[in-house]
């Protein structure tokens, strides 16, 4: 069986990766490929480095407040590279309010400041049972 890939990425100017350096750290030890591609990378970058490194998931790590408008713009370029099959999750510090929106807009979960690692990776595992089934 295929390893799970997983790109976590640090859209936009924000400069605080503490936290996606530990969850790429702590997803590697759970046995997941993480491939991590540092901060301020633009949407682009992301999906590009998506498509290339042939991920299942893109986690966007955003502390700035700028997620509703680079979250939805990863989905879509995306989107443009062919690319609709991979889930993309955030986190970081982002409103309760701003949840629903994002995922409207092709973001399938958001978490929060505390998440626990089990929290990601029930979520990854999932989604991955999900696709599977849906590609059987």
């Amino acid at each position: 069986m295929q390893k799970v890939r997983i790109l976590i990425a640090k859209p936009g100017l924000d400069g605080h990766d503490r936290g996606a350096k530990f969850v790429a750290r702590a997803l590697q030890e759970k046995g997941y490929e993480v491939i991590y591609t540092g901060i301020r990378q633009t949407p682009i970058q992301i999906a590009l480095a998506a498509v290339q490194e042939d991920v299942d998931f893109v986690g966007l790590s955003l502390l700035s407040g700028a997620h509703n408008e680079l979250f939805p713009k990863v989905i879509e370029e995306l989107h443009n590279a062919g690319a609709d099959d991979i889930i993309v999750f955030g986190g970081g510090v982002i409103p309760q309010s701003d949840i629903e929106f994002l995922k409207s807009k092709g973001i399938k979960a958001i978490f929060g400041p505390g998440t626990s690692i089990k929290t990601i990776v029930d979520f990854i595992e999932n989604e991955s049972k999900s696709r599977n089934s849906k590609i059987s």
